[in-house]
């Protein structure tokens, strides 16, 4: 109970989160004790019978089974539940170990057995970090990471530090056939772990929370890298360091056998060395890393480690000896992962969040994957392939180490000019360009906005400030709660609750005065993290507050803490206080504003029993209370939610909003929205938004969806999805867009294009010939209803353009097509002839055949018997015409059309409209009935 205490109070774990916390720590502990005693044993055993010289072809396979094995990994974790895949992953690696340890008993581990358990460990240590911080992502919410992560991956650190020594002890006493059978068992007994954390935590979430909160691959990324100079210059830092990495791996290697020649002294000298790097690295992350980066910045942080590679390299030319050889190991075991580390943090700071999550796994495996092979490929072409010796690996290094300052020097420069266009661009967004940030460290450089910046730049650094979580900053933010703008203190606190866990700030009875209401949640949610200091003076005093505001407003933080945590919500009863809120707003007169946060709160419980409470308020009269409802009904991410936020969809008030709570579901609601478009489960002018839903993720998966329903029969909503399409073009062109498909759907609304134009003509010849004849001989009734008809060809006749030039958008450069089809609609005729001539040029092989002439037909404007003659194409009579367009599936246009012969009174139509009359289309059967009656009336 004493640790539990110390551990609560040191890290800041809560009520309800200690139990699944040490599960998690565990887990990785385990996990990473495994990797660091099958690490050197198989180093040990690979070097001792194969020789240093076949280390590299080693480097190359690992390469190569890294970018394999991560595509397909991908593939799997879109298909199968991380559950699943994990549990297989821990299975099939029990029984390599096992398998190794049985063939090490007999002996008969060589050749390509040393390679496949050479490469199988190095992919083993990607992947089962990885599955363990995708299923941290899944037990934990966002703010539950943001205080948890660092105690549980002190597990991963201890971890580290006892395997090594333990493997160490124990390879020279039992042996290394014993020792993997010992990593067998303990990540053997990984597997009832990951049960009971699945149990107790993310088999609760249900599949929209589960799918969103598990990791997934970014699309194209290295598109994206190209794109950014400054993330360009720290994927080839990445890149240099990991090729310098394993170049050291192997000057260590080759030294170490060469004086040590027995597999099991070999493991022990590599298995101490690795844990002591860890220990020392440890020891400079907690109190050497923030003090060299806080004070000399990010750029002397960077160089340090080449720097110290540097250092030893030109130690080993002058001694070349296994201790020199240590030394230049060291300074890349400790210094990587502790202030380089922190670093290069730093150093992504100001680039844009989503972009570093999308850019930065293919940074940690393929980056890597690659300069490992390339490391393989240079020792065996260059060092052995010349026969040179160690010596020269370490001039390779210091040559290697040059192009690394090189790229380190680039990139500084590369992040003081993003960091300042940053907050240049938010200035001038508010009109002022008084004030700019001077070039100097990072650390100074946003103390300097802290202190002297514009609200919007303050603002923007405590936003990227939320992204690291640094306590340096603790004081500089606490200075910011005097603050004029309300903004700034709410953003100041909402940091503290992340970086402050000590001490109380005095000015909480000031902030908790105010009219403002996401300054007084933010306070309020600061306050609960002391909740474990004096649970009494936060919940006592301010639960049950006599200002109703307060109260709510606690309650509703208290709701959001509790949201995963079942044992805090018995604690504090939140079930029976939320009750009696609902209890009392029924009493109430004036109860909007307390009203608004309980719909919130309940948004945030995750108690279903509370959500119809929820749905009541979809219909309130106050369009505010509607807004809160549909955001808090996305909060809840519940599937009973979805069918009511579809329905809201063409209410442009309340759109954004529900567009906003849809895509809160995660991309595993795509498949929900695509279903309701085909099932029609919703009323068709409800569906022909559902795309602008779809839009808004900006994904593959997304991509892949809108195509799917480019083949529906509704225009309307073909029309939507293609601009939808176009839409994510412009703004994510790195996606894939399937060139063959959209050509083949340009065919297909070229083919309907024609028809319609056909049916336009044809009623256009009618209308231009009926004006001649007298009233006797046609209606007025007659004349509307073709009006109409006209009205209806002349606006599908627009969409169709629209979604042809939309789709072309997807085949050629969009700026192009755009050109073309803005001439095409102009008043201007030489601008229609310069788009015509644009997009003969443009156009190639059947697209051109087939679209061209349609182009130039649609160009004509037909007022005249001559313009008439111009009409390259057969123009069908008018039974035909009706024929076509009954046969389609536009329902506006079949009315028209049974509206108009209704009032033709010719009899050779009445067949027609019998035919219309056993419609599944009520009104569609309504208008055939009348026809029918007409003409059936006739003489």
């Amino acid at each position: 109970m004493i640790i539990q205490k110390l551990i609560k109070k040191v890290f800041d774990v809560r009520e309800g989160e200690f139990k699944v916390s040490l599960l998690m720590l565990s887990y990785i502990f385990l996990i990473i004790a495994v990797l660091l005693i099958i690490k050197p044993t198989v180093n040990a055993l690979f070097l001792s019978e194969l020789g240093v010289e076949q280390l590299p072809y080693a480097f190359l396979w690992v390469s190569i089974a890294a970018v394999i094995s991560s595509f397909f990994y991908s593939k799997a974790l879109a298909k199968f539940s991380l559950h699943k895949i994990v549990k297989f992953t821990l299975i099939i690696s029990v029984s390599v170990l096992m398998g190794l340890g049985i063939l090490l008993k007999l002996g008969i581990v060589s050749g390509w057995l040393l390679y496949f358990f050479y490469v199988w460990v190095a992919i083993y240590a990607v992947l089962s970090a990885s599955q363990f911080w995708v299923l941290a992502n899944l037990v934990y919410n966002v703010r539950e990471a943001k205080r948890l992560f660092g105690f549980i991956g002190s597990g991963a650190i201890l971890g580290g530090i006892f395997g090594g020594y333990l493997t160490s002890i124990l390879a020279p006493l039992i042996g290394n056939e014993n020792l993997i059978f010992l990593a067998a068992f303990l990540l053997l007994t990984c597997i009832p772990l990951l049960n009971r954390i699945w149990k107790s935590r993310v088999k609760k979430l249900g599949k929209f929370k589960e799918k969103k909160r598990t990791a997934t691959i970014p699309e194209r990324p290295l598109k994206l890298i190209r794109q950014s100079k400054h993330l360009t210059y720290i994927a080839l830092i990445i890149a240099v360091s990991v090729l310098v990495a394993k170049l050291v791996d192997y000057l260590f290697s080759d030294f170490a056998a060469a004086a040590i020649t027995d597999a099991d002294e070999l493991t022990s000298f590599f298995a101490f060395w690795f844990s002591t790097f860890n220990l020392l690295s440890l020891v400079i992350q907690l109190f050497f890393t923030h003090r060299i980066v806080g004070i000399w910045g990010v750029g002397f942080s960077l160089l340090l480690l080449p720097l110290g590679i540097f250092g030893g390299s030109l130690l080993f030319i002058i001694l070349p000896e296994l201790s020199a050889v240590v030394v230049i190991k060291a300074m890349d075991g400790i210094l990587k992962q502790s202030v380089n580390k922190s670093a290069t943090e730093l150093l992504t700071l100001p680039l844009p969040f989503d972009l570093k999550n999308r850019t930065k796994s293919f940074i940690d495996v393929v980056v890597d994957s690659i300069a490992t092979g390339i490391a393989g490929f240079l020792l065996i072409f260059v060092v052995r392939g010349l026969d040179l010796p160690s010596f020269y690996i370490a001039i390779l290094i210091i040559v290697l180490v040059a192009l690394w300052l090189y790229f380190i020097l680039q990139v500084r420069k590369e992040y003081y000019k993003t960091f300042r266009n940053n907050l240049e661009l938010i200035t001038e967004r508010i009109g002022k360009t008084n004030k700019r940030v001077k070039r100097t460290s990072v650390i100074a450089g946003m103390r300097a906005v802290f202190k002297n910046g514009t609200e919007g730049q303050i603002l923007f650094m405590l936003e990227k400030l939320m992204e690291i979580n640094d306590k340096r900053f603790e004081n500089d933010v606490q200075e910011l709660l005097s603050h004029p703008s309300t903004k700034v203190r709410t953003a100041a606190i909402q940091n503290l609750y992340f970086l402050n866990s000590s001490t109380v700030v005095t000015e909480i009875s000031d902030l908790l005065n105010t009219d403002d209401e996401a300054l007084t949640l933010a306070t309020l949610e600061y306050l609960l993290l002391h909740a474990e200091k004096n649970s009494k003076m936060v919940y006592d005093r301010y639960l049950d507050h006599d200002n109703p505001q307060i109260a709510t407003a606690a309650l509703y933080c208290l709701a959001r803490e509790a949201h995963d945590n079942n044992s805090l919500k018995q604690s504090y009863d939140l079930k029976n206080r939320i009750k009696k809120e609902i209890t009392k707003l029924k009493s109430a007169d004036n109860h909007k504003n307390n009203l608004t946060i309980l719909i919130k709160t309940i948004g945030a419980s995750n108690i279903p029993e509370f959500y119809p409470f929820i749905s009541d308020h979809f219909n309130n009269e106050d369009s505010t209370i509607v807004l809160t409802a549909i955001e808090a009904s996305g909060k809840t991410m519940h599937p009973a939610f979805i069918p009511d936020l579809i329905d809201f969809l063409p209410n442009k008030l309340f759109r954004t909003q529900t567009i906003d709570s849809l895509k809160n579901y995660g991309s595993n609601i795509l498949v929900v929205l695509a279903a309701t478009i085909r099932q029609r489960s919703a009323p068709l002018e409800t569906c022909r938004f559902i795309p602008m839903v779809i839009k808004s993720f900006k994904t593959q998966e997304c991509v892949h969806t809108l195509f799917q329903l480019l083949e529906d029969t509704d225009l309307g909503i073909r029309l939507e999805t293609i601009r939808a399409l176009s839409d994510i073009r412009k703004t994510n062109p790195e996606l894939r867009f399937n060139r063959n498909k959209v050509v083949t759907q340009i065919f297909e609304e070229c083919k309907l294009y024609h028809h319609t134009l056909s049916a336009m003509h044809t009623q256009i010849i009618i209308s231009y010939r009926n004006r001649k004849k007298s009233r006797k001989e046609i209606s007025d009734q007659e004349r509307d209803a073709r009006t109409s008809l006209l009205d209806l060809l002349e606006r599908r006749l627009d969409a169709g353009l629209e979604r042809i030039f939309k789709l072309l958008g997807l085949r050629y450069q969009q700026k192009d097509v755009e050109i073309a089809y803005e001439g095409l609609l102009s008043n201007k005729q030489e601008a229609q002839t310069n788009a015509i001539e644009f997009l003969d040029n443009l156009l190639t092989g059947e697209l051109k055949r087939k679209l061209l002439p349609i182009i130039e037909d649609s160009a004509l404007e037909i007022s005249s018997e001559e313009e008439l003659r111009k009409i390259k194409h057969k123009i069908p009579t008018e039974i035909e015409c009706f024929q076509s367009l009954l046969q389609g599936k536009d329902q506006r246009i079949k009315l028209a059309v049974l509206y108009l012969i209704k009032y033709q009174k010719d009899k050779k139509y009445l067949a027609m409209a019998e035919e219309e009359t056993k419609s599944v289309d009520l009104k569609i059967r309504t208008f055939a009935k009348d026809a029918v009656e007409a003409l059936q009336g006739l003489p």
